[in-house]
């Protein structure tokens, strides 16, 4: 909800409402209060984790080519076998082995690629999940059940429920930002707040960037200074206060005024937090000066500052989307992911950091162990891999299994639900008392669905 900030007529138009006593008052009431001020009241339990970062994927990943060794794919080269004769969304051939080689790493000798050597030297720390599946084999919905947990387009994301659930560490700052080439995909499935208060929507910046003032459009008032612009926004929202009280209360109109609130408040952390280039020269080449490396670098950062939940976007669009050419693809794209995503682990865990962030990797779905045009793979809803570190999870595991051939979840199956249902828990919320009620219905994040992995955490 934070748009473009700090303009003087947007101050002028859009601001209003909480008086000088800001969101850090009212942030600082009592829980019995939480509700009224649009964060969830309910029940909780003994949390992990205080914040999630979630490096997504888009296109879906290849799994047997980067976390799912399966041998068999050699020795039935070409055939289609009984038990991967699975429907697919394109037409699909024969069997496509992997063209990587797959060895040991850390205590536990988890299996995976060569692509991903960073990601092998930090193992320990990572649980691998060799069992996801999902409901859908098509982009769009697919991506929107990952990020909110149904098909549907008009429902919170997962880091609007969070943010609900929990509120903000750092009222100076958005508790939900989102990362991203051009700003990381503002407005769809993974920023939504739905029918949440419009507070809880997620705020993209560029991570294209690496000066906090092209990184975050309007910044500073070019117009008014500090004591100034407070006065003015005071003043607005008196008016717009006034305005509430003539017709009641309407939560996009609060969701503005806390939007102001909180731009006014960035204008003066933002710079010193968003500004990576203050990190040393050895951190930075440990991360890497891409995009992704900006972003994961830069979740540390918020991290550090107290945002609750920040979701980085690999790319722009469908990158992972390797209908053909895959082995030349991931070659030119696994070592930037593999770099940032290791650095952003050692980094956590030497600041002490990884114990209280839950770290989440993953696409929509995965791809088929079939090929496509001879040279590529088809999604693969039926079973795929995602990983978690930090945050209470197990490290040095890998868990549950696909078939021989790496086409469908057989063994400890993890749904999106079960996922979405253990990133809860770990944060102390159980996942079937965070609940909303819209349109005479209390809707949760896991809909009706959802087992914490229990497995696989401390």
């Amino acid at each position: 909800m934070i748009e473009r900030l700090s303009r003087r007529a947007m101050l002028q138009s859009l601001c209003g409402g909480l008086g000088s006593v800001g969101l850090a008052g009212l942030f600082a009431q009592p829980q019995a209060m939480a509700a009224e001020l649009g964060r969830y009241a309910g029940p909780r339990i003994a949390p992990k984790a205080k914040h999630v970062i979630t490096l997504f994927m888009a296109g879906g990943p290849s799994q047997v080519d980067m976390f799912d060794p399966k041998p068999a794919l050699l020795k039935f080269q070409g055939q289609r076998p009984n038990s991967v004769d699975l429907r697919t969304e394109r037409q699909t051939g024969g069997l496509l082995p992997s063209a990587f080689k797959f060895q040991k790493y850390g205590r536990g000798g988890v299996e995976i690629s060569e692509l991903l050597p960073q990601l092998g030297s930090v193992i320990d720390e990572v649980c691998v999940i060799r069992s996801m599946y999902t409901f859908n084999p098509t982009h769009t919905p697919a991506r929107s059940l990952f990020h909110t947990g149904s098909i549907l387009a008009t429902r919170p994301s997962t880091g609007a429920w969070v943010t609900y659930g929990l509120g903000s560490e750092n009222q100076n700052l958005p508790a939900f930002v989102v990362l991203g080439p051009g700003g990381g995909g503002a407005g769809g499935s993974l920023s939504r707040a739905g029918f949440l208060p419009a507070e809880h929507q997620g705020v993209a910046f560029s991570s294209s960037e690496v000066e906090p003032e092209k990184m975050i459009p309007d910044l500073r008032n070019k117009w008014l200074e500090g004591p100034a612009q407070r006065r003015e926004l005071d003043a607005m929202q008196a008016l717009n206060r006034n305005f509430s009280d003539s017709f009641g209360a309407d939560e996009f109109l609060e969701g503005r005024i806390k939007s102001m609130e909180a731009a006014y408040r960035m204008q003066f952390e933002a710079m010193d937090v968003f500004d990576i280039r203050k990190e040393t020269e050895a951190t930075r080449a440990d991360y890497g000066t891409t995009p992704f490396a900006n972003g994961c670098l830069l979740a540390r950062r918020l991290v550090e500052s107290g945002v609750r939940y920040i979701h980085i976007n690999y790319g722009a669009g469908q990158v992972w989307d390797d209908h053909k050419e895959i082995d030349k693809n991931l070659r030119e794209r696994c070592p930037d992911m593999d770099k940032a995503a290791a650095a952003l682990i050692r980094d956590l865990k030497q600041r002490g950091l990884l114990d209280e962030t839950l770290v989440v990797w993953g696409g929509e779905f995965g791809r088929t162990p079939v090929s496509e045009s001879g040279t590529g793979r088809d999604h693969n809803p039926y079973g795929f891999t995602m990983w978690m570190a930090g945050g209470g999870v197990k490290g040095g595991q890998a868990y549950g299994a696909t078939d021989d051939f790496g086409f469908k979840a057989v063994e400890n199956r993890v749904s999106i639900h079960d996922l979405h249902a253990t990133i809860l828990n770990q944060l102390g919320i159980d996942h079937t008392k965070l609940t909303y009620r819209y349109a005479g219905r209390d809707f949760r994040l896991t809909d009706v669905f959802g087992e914490v992995v229990k497995d696989i955490l401390v």
